[in-house]
């Protein structure tokens, strides 16, 4: 008899806490100083099934957010600092958080056995790529293009996006387009062969 499958949770299906939704939409919680007050809440399809009070108090001295939810019936509180950096390009500031467990800097928190931490602190977390069999990984590595097509040109219609910089292609426009060209190499009833394996 075969034995139970142990399939550990993936990054992927984790619920994230991104730093840019402190920023993005308009928000002013790291713009002005005092303490506000907001909700996240996190959908699928239209329909919300998590939500978390939030509370970020900016300073001259400190600055961090307290996040406010319950887990599985239980209340969880708990505050997280967070620090900017002087952007590499010297153009403004950039913030992270630091993990209350690892200490380290990170621009995303995930939602793990009831806390949201860096990606590290979890041991068990893993990336979906990293428990596919070494056959769907060599399909990925050989015909992944063909599926991901829809990605790619998502990608390249990002609004701001830039093909072009001082009249030179960029790195990330040319990365694009090869996978784009790659795909269309393949002949159209390429993804049909792939599915009947």
């Amino acid at each position: 008899m075969g034995r139970y499958g142990n399939y550990p949770t993936t990054v992927e299906d984790c619920l994230t806490f991104r730093l840019k939704s402190l920023t993005e939409n308009n928000n002013t919680y790291l713009t002005s100083y005092g303490t506000q007050r907001g909700v996240t809440s996190w959908s699928i399809n239209g329909e919300v099934h998590s939500r978390i009070n939030i509370e970020v108090t900016y300073t001259e001295n400190e600055t961090y957010i307290i996040f406010d939810y319950k887990c599985n019936g239980e209340s969880k509180r708990y505050k997280v600092n967070l620090e900017c950096k002087v952007s590499n390009l010297g153009k403004g500031l950039i913030w992270f958080f630091i993990c209350p467990s690892t200490g380290k800097f990170c621009r995303k928190l995930y939602l793990n056995s009831g806390y949201f931490l860096h990606r590290t602190a979890f041991n068990s977390l893993m990336y979906s790529k990293q428990i596919e069999s070494k056959k769907n990984r060599n399909n990925s590595k050989v015909f992944g293009y063909c599926f991901n097509t829809d990605e790619v040109y998502n990608e390249l219609y990002k609004k701001y996006f830039k093909s072009h910089y001082n009249g030179k292609l960029t790195k990330r426009y040319l990365r694009l387009k090869n996978k784009i060209d790659l795909a269309n190499s393949y002949s159209s009833n390429m993804e049909e062969l792939l599915l009947m394996m």
